[in-house]
């Protein structure tokens, strides 16, 4: 499902009804006064929580970006913190859109605030009793930035704020595939002995015969979540597939880097507060997609990483 087409082949046109025709003809009429999206343009959104310690390097890899950056809008939404990561941003913004050389300025640059006042601390925030109601905060973090600061943009990025690295190039690459919803593999580093990497993100993945058949004997409003090896849930996660699958769907996606068509967002599709097929936040933002019709894939060897916490 993409965006809405303006041009038909003849052999399309012959098969239109007479009201179909007429309402192109009236959209053809209103083309000039019509605000279509900024083309190639995206908006980079990321919601903070006592991310300060992150923003130097969150915006060393913005900055390494091969994109330009009148083509790149970024919005940050502040919850629930107790550090200066609102003000790092308001210095990052006087910095970028005021101090510095007017080709380092973005199309925009949106601060917001909103507090969900969910105080877990942070050698909580894994443990898995916590998990249903900490997504479902995400899930509303995530829904207030992007119905606040999507404009005209084409494109949409959730970006994670503690991100180590990822290729300059990754705007470019991922848009090249063409997906409506597209992920790479979050991997963090960890040493057994060397330096080794393993992965981060397992809210990306795709259901199995296994997964399914153990979906089918839950209740409508159980939760799942991944990651946990007391209760396993049999999906694919993206470093289990083989090096020729380069590009595979995905019923599941997580939030680290995760690039999407802003059409998806305009037509409805945001992350679930409520359960939808087990899931809420990013992985029922998957679902969700998936069940509107939309492309979700993911990158299993297309590799970013993520820090260790």
């Amino acid at each position: 499902m993409g965006p809405v087409r303006s041009t038909w082949s003849k052999s399309e046109l012959d098969t239109f009804s007479d009201e179909s025709r007429k309402i192109l003809q009236n959209n053809k009429d209103l083309a000039e006064q019509t605000i279509d999206p900024d083309n190639d343009s995206i908006l980079i959104l990321t919601p903070m929580k006592n991310s300060a310690g992150y923003i130097p390097k969150y915006f060393e890899l913005i900055d390494s970006l091969a994109y330009p950056h009148d083509k790149l809008s970024l919005a940050f939404l502040v919850s629930d913190s107790t550090d200066d990561t609102q003000q790092r941003l308001i210095d990052a913004k006087r910095r970028y859109q005021e101090l510095g050389p007017v080709e380092k300025r973005f199309k925009r640059f949106d601060i917001y605030r909103q507090d969900f006042f969910n105080a877990l601390p942070q050698e909580k925030r894994h443990l898995r009793e916590n998990q249903r109601n900490r997504r479902i905060i995400m899930a509303r973090a995530r829904n207030y930035l992007w119905t606040r600061a999507l404009e005209d943009e084409q494109w949409v990025a959730w970006i994670d704020s503690d991100l180590t690295s990822y290729p300059p190039t990754i705007m470019r690459d991922l848009m090249a595939y063409d997906k409506d919803v597209i992920v790479p593999n979050c991997m963090f580093p960890f040493r057994n002995g060397n330096l080794n990497y393993r992965i981060y993100d397992f809210n990306a993945w795709q259901e199995t015969p296994e997964s399914l058949a153990m979906i089918a004997k839950l209740k409508e409003d159980d939760f799942l979540v991944e990651g946990y090896s007391s209760h396993p849930t049999h999906r694919k996660h993206l470093d289990k597939f083989d090096k020729n699958e380069t590009l595979v769907p995905l019923d599941g996606v997580g939030g680290t880097f995760t690039l999407v068509k802003a059409h998806v967002h305009r037509s409805g599709v945001g992350f679930p507060t409520w359960i939808f097929q087990h899931q809420v936040e990013t992985e029922g933002f998957g679902k969700l997609a998936n069940a509107n019709g939309f492309s979700v894939f993911g990158l299993p060897h297309y590799n970013i990483h993520h820090v260790n916490n």
